[in-house]
């Protein structure tokens, strides 16, 4: 509404603000209201101004880190009543955001769909002698460089002599599982 408003403005030189607003269906108490409220929308501009330059220096000065929220707060502490929704929009419109923190993530989420691994043992992990019953895991840990999956078996009854397992990036990988016959076959349980 205001894009025809501001068009009619514009043309009224040239033809009847009558004629531009039948052509434009526009009700012409539209257009004068819209033309009367100039100098509010005006002032109201400005005070936007305003508040976006101190909400920028706010945000500066947090390093960079401060959200709606805190730049709210700041505001407040300072005596200024401003609507936490005229913030939000302000910063929007100017593109300044605060640092979010990342939510966790598991990495190891069940696929719905996917059919359980069949349970070899049935759950007894007592084993007479060492090497009948092997029993592995999986885990990741993050480093520097990204997740690490390191993975390693062992037999129940002497859970201290595990076999570091070669590790990879990623926990399905070709990589992985082409190394398990590799370590199984060089690995002395006896050793």
């Amino acid at each position: 509404m205001s894009d025809l408003c501001r068009f009619i403005h514009a043309e009224k030189a040239n033809y009847p603000i009558v004629l531009l607003c039948q052509v434009l269906h526009v009700a012409r108490s539209s257009y004068y209201a819209w033309r009367d409220g100039e100098a509010a929308r005006r002032k109201r501009q400005a005070a936007d101004d305003a508040l976006a330059h101190e909400i920028t220096v706010l945000h500066i000065a947090s390093r960079k880190t401060y959200g709606v929220p805190r730049i709210h707060a700041e505001l407040r502490r300072l005596g200024q009543r401003v609507n936490r929704k005229r913030i939000a929009r302000i910063m929007r419109e100017r593109d300044i955001r605060g640092v979010t923190r990342r939510k966790h993530r598991s990495l190891t989420r069940p696929d719905k769909k996917a059919k359980p691994a069949p349970d070899l043992i049935g759950r007894d992990f007592h084993a007479e002698r060492p090497g009948i019953k092997l029993v592995g895991d999986i885990t990741y840990l993050p480093t520097a460089e990204g997740w690490l999956y390191p993975a390693g078996w062992t037999w129940p009854p002497a859970r201290s002599s595990a076999m570091p397992w070669p590790t990879t990036t990623a926990p399905n990988s070709s990589s992985t599982l082409s190394t398990w016959p590799t370590a199984a076959a060089h690995w002395n349980p006896t050793a």
